[in-house]
């Protein structure tokens, strides 16, 4: 496989790091005869269809914010990517959430069909780990492999996903959600962030205070998910809405109203900005995106 991060220089502009992340993400989907046409063809529908590349952009950003060079650290950027995208495909399943719209295009297993879906998960899964021993160096790459691991397993992606799926009960709190999206969501913010701040050398120090932004940003998140759910606009968040609603489904607005849902929003952008605010100048990019979060529409 060729190296991702291929001598590219990127500097601390978004667009450059989106434009390098699709390009190292469309070389992780080069495959060879081996793969069937039809299967390679679905992953890459998966992986590359439109996409805001949050948690690949938070491995590069992170990275740079604790002092190493963000090419380095792309391999991971694509392997988080790859797992998000995995997680997706799973998700949108008919025994899942049910979902026939993604990114404003159909689902994969509408697109193709559930077999299909099912095994762009399982190979997306193990190209994700394959970049990350492959393609960092030697004194990185056990680490990382065990930290996503962690992440996109049965405590925390996988696990949260099972709780969701019976997450519609009497007697709910607002901390039963928030257990169930620190995992479903929050778990994969976190380890993006994590990845880039070790692939640059960084110490417990650091690595706790981009711990710690990457969870109140990935509840921020998760909430504003929610209340898109509830009154965004189908056109720009490019999936159905009112679903979570109409099966009956936990959400902040539900649990919170949805004024109070907005102030939490604003309260857990507030903690993440300050979490990071003792990197200085080099988190500039983690705060202007937590603020930009903060009002997003899609």
């Amino acid at each position: 496989m060729a190296t991702l991060e291929s001598s590219v220089t990127l500097q601390a502009d978004g667009q450059t790091d989106l434009d390098a992340i699709d390009q190292a993400l469309d070389r992780s989907l080069r495959f060879g005869a081996g793969c069937p046409e039809r299967l390679g063809e679905a992953m890459r529908y998966v992986v590359l269809g439109p996409g805001k590349r949050l948690r690949p952009r938070l491995v590069l950003m992170a990275c740079r914010a604790c002092g190493g060079d963000a090419a380095t650290a792309l391999p991971a950027a694509c392997a988080v990517e790859l797992i998000h995208a995995y997680s997706l495909a799973h998700d949108d399943l008919p025994a899942m959430d049910d979902d026939d719209l993604r990114r404003g295009r159909p689902t994969c297993h509408v697109q193709f069909d559930e077999a299909t879906a099912v095994l762009v998960g399982d190979a997306l899964q193990a190209r994700a780990f394959e970049l990350l021993a492959t393609q960092l160096p030697a004194e990185h790459a056990g680490r990382c492999c065990g930290e996503l691991a962690r992440a996109a397993g049965a405590e925390k992606l996988v696990g949260g996903q099972s709780a969701d799926l019976s997450g519609a009960f009497d007697g709910a709190t607002v901390d039963d959600l928030r257990a169930i999206h620190a995992r479903k969501t929050g778990a994969m913010f976190i380890v993006s962030l994590r990845l880039g701040a070790i692939l640059a050398g960084a110490g417990e120090e650091r690595l706790y205070q981009v711990t710690e932004y990457a969870r109140a940003l990935g509840l921020a998140f998760q909430v504003t998910d929610d209340l898109l759910d509830v009154s965004g606009s189908q056109q720009a968040v490019g999936k159905r809405l009112g679903k979570d609603a109409d099966r009956g489904k936990l959400t902040y607005p539900k649990l919170l109203g949805v004024d109070a849902s907005r102030r939490l929003v604003d309260e857990l952008i507030d903690a993440a900005v300050a979490a990071v605010a003792p990197l200085g100048d080099t988190a500039g990019p983690l705060v202007d995106l937590a603020r930009k979060l903060q009002n997003r529409d899609r």
